[in-house]
Protein backbone atom coordinates (compact mmCIF):
# COMPACT_ATOMS: atom_id res chain seq x y z
CA UNK A 1 0.00 0.00 0.00
CA UNK A 2 2.91 2.36 0.56
CA UNK A 3 4.65 1.42 -3.06
CA UNK A 4 1.44 2.15 -4.19
CA UNK A 5 1.20 5.69 -2.32
CA UNK A 6 4.51 6.29 -3.39
CA UNK A 7 3.74 6.10 -6.77
CA UNK A 8 1.09 7.89 -6.90
CA UNK A 9 3.17 10.94 -5.32
CA UNK A 10 5.98 10.55 -7.59
CA UNK A 11 3.37 10.40 -10.78
CA UNK A 12 1.49 13.73 -9.39
CA UNK A 13 5.12 15.31 -9.26
CA UNK A 14 5.97 14.29 -12.47
CA UNK A 15 2.54 16.04 -13.72
CA UNK A 16 3.40 19.02 -11.37
CA UNK A 17 6.96 19.32 -12.68
CA UNK A 18 6.00 19.10 -16.40
CA UNK A 19 2.63 21.79 -15.83
CA UNK A 20 4.70 24.19 -14.45
CA UNK A 21 7.86 24.05 -16.84
CA UNK A 22 4.83 24.34 -19.64
CA UNK A 23 3.82 27.34 -17.21
CA UNK A 24 7.41 28.67 -17.48
CA UNK A 25 7.87 28.82 -21.13
CA UNK A 26 4.91 30.66 -21.98
CA UNK A 27 5.91 32.68 -18.77
CA UNK A 28 8.83 33.58 -20.60
CA UNK A 29 7.74 34.77 -23.95
CA UNK A 30 4.94 36.84 -21.72
CA UNK A 31 8.06 38.28 -20.14
CA UNK A 32 9.60 39.47 -23.40
CA UNK A 33 6.20 40.55 -24.24
CA UNK A 34 5.98 42.70 -21.39
CA UNK A 35 9.24 44.16 -21.95
CA UNK A 36 8.54 44.55 -25.56
CA UNK A 37 5.55 46.95 -25.03
CA UNK A 38 7.53 48.73 -22.30
CA UNK A 39 10.45 49.31 -24.53
CA UNK A 40 8.15 50.00 -27.60
CA UNK A 41 6.10 52.67 -25.47
CA UNK A 42 10.00 54.46 -24.19
CA UNK A 43 11.25 54.61 -27.70
CA UNK A 44 8.49 55.23 -30.46
CA UNK A 45 6.31 57.50 -27.99
CA UNK A 46 9.41 59.28 -26.15
CA UNK A 47 8.23 62.01 -28.03
CA UNK A 48 5.16 63.37 -25.89
CA UNK A 49 6.63 62.10 -22.70
CA UNK A 50 8.03 65.54 -22.48
CA UNK A 51 4.80 67.14 -23.43
CA UNK A 52 3.16 65.56 -19.82
CA UNK A 53 3.45 67.22 -16.83
CA UNK A 54 3.86 64.20 -14.65
CA UNK A 55 6.36 61.13 -15.11
CA UNK A 56 3.28 58.49 -14.59
CA UNK A 57 2.78 57.70 -18.06
CA UNK A 58 6.97 57.06 -18.43
CA UNK A 59 6.77 55.12 -14.94
CA UNK A 60 4.61 52.76 -16.29
CA UNK A 61 6.50 51.94 -19.07
CA UNK A 62 10.25 51.79 -16.99
CA UNK A 63 8.02 49.35 -14.74
CA UNK A 64 6.55 46.73 -17.47
CA UNK A 65 10.72 46.77 -19.05
CA UNK A 66 11.74 45.76 -15.32
CA UNK A 67 9.16 43.45 -14.66
CA UNK A 68 9.49 41.98 -18.22
CA UNK A 69 13.59 41.41 -17.88
CA UNK A 70 12.83 39.88 -14.10
CA UNK A 71 10.08 37.59 -15.93
CA UNK A 72 12.70 35.81 -18.34
CA UNK A 73 15.29 35.51 -15.92
CA UNK A 74 12.93 34.28 -13.42
CA UNK A 75 11.59 31.60 -16.09
CA UNK A 76 15.25 29.84 -16.81
CA UNK A 77 15.44 29.80 -12.74
CA UNK A 78 11.89 28.40 -12.57
CA UNK A 79 12.74 25.50 -15.40
CA UNK A 80 15.77 24.92 -13.15
CA UNK A 81 14.09 24.60 -10.15
CA UNK A 82 11.54 22.63 -11.42
CA UNK A 83 13.72 19.58 -13.41
CA UNK A 84 16.38 19.79 -10.11
CA UNK A 85 13.83 19.83 -7.72
CA UNK A 86 15.53 22.13 -5.02
CA UNK A 87 13.37 23.40 -2.59
CA UNK A 88 15.56 26.29 -2.23
CA UNK A 89 15.57 27.15 -5.53
CA UNK A 90 11.41 27.19 -5.62
CA UNK A 91 11.26 29.18 -2.84
CA UNK A 92 13.49 32.07 -4.69
CA UNK A 93 11.36 31.35 -7.72
CA UNK A 94 8.01 31.78 -5.62
CA UNK A 95 9.46 35.17 -4.50
CA UNK A 96 10.49 36.86 -7.93
CA UNK A 97 7.01 35.66 -8.92
CA UNK A 98 5.48 37.74 -5.75
CA UNK A 99 7.36 40.94 -7.09
CA UNK A 100 6.90 40.90 -10.62
CA UNK A 101 2.91 39.93 -9.34
CA UNK A 102 2.89 43.45 -7.32
CA UNK A 103 5.07 45.16 -9.80
CA UNK A 104 2.40 44.27 -13.18
CA UNK A 105 -0.21 45.26 -10.86
CA UNK A 106 1.47 48.73 -9.53
CA UNK A 107 2.10 49.61 -13.25
CA UNK A 108 -1.67 48.79 -14.32
CA UNK A 109 -3.14 50.46 -11.55
CA UNK A 110 -0.68 53.82 -12.34
CA UNK A 111 -2.07 53.03 -16.12
CA UNK A 112 -5.34 53.06 -14.54
CA UNK A 113 -5.55 56.45 -12.55
CA UNK A 114 -3.26 58.40 -14.87
CA UNK A 115 -6.28 57.08 -17.05
CA UNK A 116 -8.40 59.15 -15.51
CA UNK A 117 -6.62 62.33 -14.72
CA UNK A 118 -5.06 62.63 -18.34
CA UNK A 119 -7.51 64.64 -19.12
CA UNK A 120 -7.43 67.50 -16.35
CA UNK A 121 -3.92 67.19 -16.81
CA UNK A 122 -3.84 68.27 -20.36
CA UNK A 123 -6.25 70.76 -19.97
CA UNK A 124 -4.23 72.64 -17.46
CA UNK A 125 -0.24 72.11 -19.18
CA UNK A 126 -0.72 71.60 -22.77
CA UNK A 127 -1.17 75.37 -23.54
CA UNK A 128 1.28 76.72 -21.39
CA UNK A 129 3.74 73.64 -22.11
CA UNK A 130 3.63 74.87 -26.19
CA UNK A 131 3.15 78.27 -25.69
CA UNK A 132 6.10 78.62 -22.99
CA UNK A 133 8.86 76.26 -24.27
CA UNK A 134 8.78 75.74 -27.96
CA UNK A 135 11.67 77.04 -29.46
CA UNK A 136 13.40 78.17 -26.41
CA UNK A 137 16.59 77.85 -25.58
CA UNK A 138 17.56 73.99 -23.83
CA UNK A 139 13.73 73.07 -25.04
CA UNK A 140 14.84 71.35 -28.01
CA UNK A 141 12.88 67.78 -26.88
CA UNK A 142 9.48 70.20 -26.54
CA UNK A 143 10.23 71.46 -29.71
CA UNK A 144 10.60 68.52 -31.88
CA UNK A 145 7.60 66.63 -29.83
CA UNK A 146 5.51 69.59 -30.85
CA UNK A 147 6.19 69.67 -34.16
CA UNK A 148 5.82 65.69 -34.43
CA UNK A 149 2.31 65.83 -32.63
CA UNK A 150 0.94 68.63 -35.22
CA UNK A 151 2.17 66.84 -38.36
CA UNK A 152 1.39 63.63 -37.37
CA UNK A 153 -2.24 64.29 -35.90
CA UNK A 154 -2.96 66.87 -38.17
CA UNK A 155 -3.21 69.63 -35.92
CA UNK A 156 -2.67 73.67 -34.58
CA UNK A 157 -2.06 74.82 -30.98
CA UNK A 158 -3.48 73.33 -28.16
CA UNK A 159 -6.86 73.76 -28.47
CA UNK A 160 -6.91 75.70 -31.65
CA UNK A 161 -4.23 77.80 -33.94
CA UNK A 162 -5.40 80.84 -31.30
CA UNK A 163 -3.34 79.36 -29.01
CA UNK A 164 0.03 80.51 -30.98
CA UNK A 165 -1.31 84.13 -30.11
CA UNK A 166 0.18 83.63 -26.73
CA UNK A 167 3.37 82.10 -27.76
CA UNK A 168 7.08 83.48 -26.43
CA UNK A 169 8.21 82.36 -29.84
CA UNK A 170 5.84 83.77 -32.04
CA UNK A 171 5.83 86.98 -30.54
CA UNK A 172 9.61 87.70 -31.04
CA UNK A 173 11.89 88.60 -33.53
CA UNK A 174 13.07 85.14 -34.24
CA UNK A 175 9.70 84.35 -35.70
CA UNK A 176 10.35 86.46 -38.89
CA UNK A 177 6.15 87.35 -38.42
CA UNK A 178 4.76 84.18 -38.71
CA UNK A 179 1.60 83.28 -37.12
CA UNK A 180 1.89 79.92 -36.43
CA UNK A 181 4.89 77.61 -36.44
CA UNK A 182 5.14 76.21 -39.58
CA UNK A 183 4.53 72.46 -38.33
CA UNK A 184 0.66 73.43 -38.44
CA UNK A 185 1.13 73.65 -42.30
CA UNK A 186 -0.52 70.88 -44.13
CA UNK A 187 2.82 71.08 -46.76
CA UNK A 188 5.48 72.43 -44.48
CA UNK A 189 7.71 74.76 -46.04
CA UNK A 190 10.11 77.24 -44.99
CA UNK A 191 7.95 80.30 -43.02
CA UNK A 192 4.48 78.63 -44.13
CA UNK A 193 3.37 79.62 -40.64
CA UNK A 194 3.18 83.64 -42.18
CA UNK A 195 -0.29 82.56 -43.46
CA UNK A 196 -2.57 81.34 -40.83
CA UNK A 197 -5.70 80.68 -43.69
CA UNK A 198 -7.41 77.22 -43.46
CA UNK A 199 -6.22 76.31 -46.66
CA UNK A 200 -3.07 76.83 -45.68
CA UNK A 201 -2.68 75.25 -42.24
CA UNK A 202 -4.73 72.59 -39.64
CA UNK A 203 -7.01 75.48 -39.10
CA UNK A 204 -10.39 73.25 -38.93
CA UNK A 205 -9.01 70.50 -38.16
CA UNK A 206 -9.10 71.60 -34.13
CA UNK A 207 -6.69 71.70 -31.29
CA UNK A 208 -4.25 68.67 -30.38
CA UNK A 209 -5.10 68.13 -26.68
CA UNK A 210 -8.15 65.85 -27.79
CA UNK A 211 -5.61 63.93 -30.29
CA UNK A 212 -2.72 63.55 -27.64
CA UNK A 213 -5.42 62.68 -25.47
CA UNK A 214 -7.04 59.63 -27.18
CA UNK A 215 -3.49 59.06 -28.43
CA UNK A 216 -2.36 58.15 -24.64
CA UNK A 217 -5.26 56.64 -23.47
CA UNK A 218 -4.63 54.20 -26.49
CA UNK A 219 -1.06 53.38 -25.07
CA UNK A 220 -2.19 53.29 -21.24
CA UNK A 221 -5.16 50.77 -21.80
CA UNK A 222 -2.49 48.39 -23.35
CA UNK A 223 0.11 48.87 -20.90
CA UNK A 224 -2.75 48.42 -18.04
CA UNK A 225 -3.91 45.64 -19.68
CA UNK A 226 -0.62 43.94 -20.29
CA UNK A 227 0.07 44.42 -16.98
CA UNK A 228 -2.66 43.25 -14.96
CA UNK A 229 -3.11 40.04 -17.64
CA UNK A 230 0.59 38.68 -17.11
CA UNK A 231 -0.21 38.80 -13.10
CA UNK A 232 -3.15 37.12 -13.66
CA UNK A 233 -1.65 34.59 -14.92
CA UNK A 234 1.27 34.46 -12.37
CA UNK A 235 -1.01 33.78 -9.87
CA UNK A 236 -1.09 29.92 -11.75
CA UNK A 237 2.32 29.70 -11.62
CA UNK A 238 2.45 30.99 -7.63
CA UNK A 239 -0.23 27.57 -7.80
CA UNK A 240 1.75 25.26 -9.48
CA UNK A 241 4.91 26.64 -7.43
CA UNK A 242 3.66 25.89 -3.90
CA UNK A 243 1.95 22.49 -4.88
CA UNK A 244 5.27 21.31 -6.14
CA UNK A 245 6.62 22.53 -3.55
CA UNK A 246 4.97 20.71 -0.86
CA UNK A 247 4.78 17.39 -2.84
CA UNK A 248 8.72 17.54 -2.72
CA UNK A 249 8.39 18.09 0.89
CA UNK A 250 6.42 15.11 1.51
CA UNK A 251 8.80 12.84 -0.72
CA UNK A 252 11.65 10.88 1.06
CA UNK A 253 15.37 12.24 0.37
Amino acid sequence: MSEFNEKKETCGTICLKYLLFTFNFFFWLAGLAVMAVGIWTLIQKSDYISLLPSNTYAATAYILVIAGAIVMVTGILGCCATFKERKSLLKVYFILLLCIFILEVLAGILAYIYYQQLNTELKQSLKQTMTTKYKQPGEEKVTNAVDKLQQEFKCCGSNNSDDWRDSMWINSPEAEKRLVPDSCCKTVTQRCGVRDHPSNIYKVEGGCITKLESFIRAHLLIIGAVGIGIACVQLFGMIFTCCLYRSLKSEPY
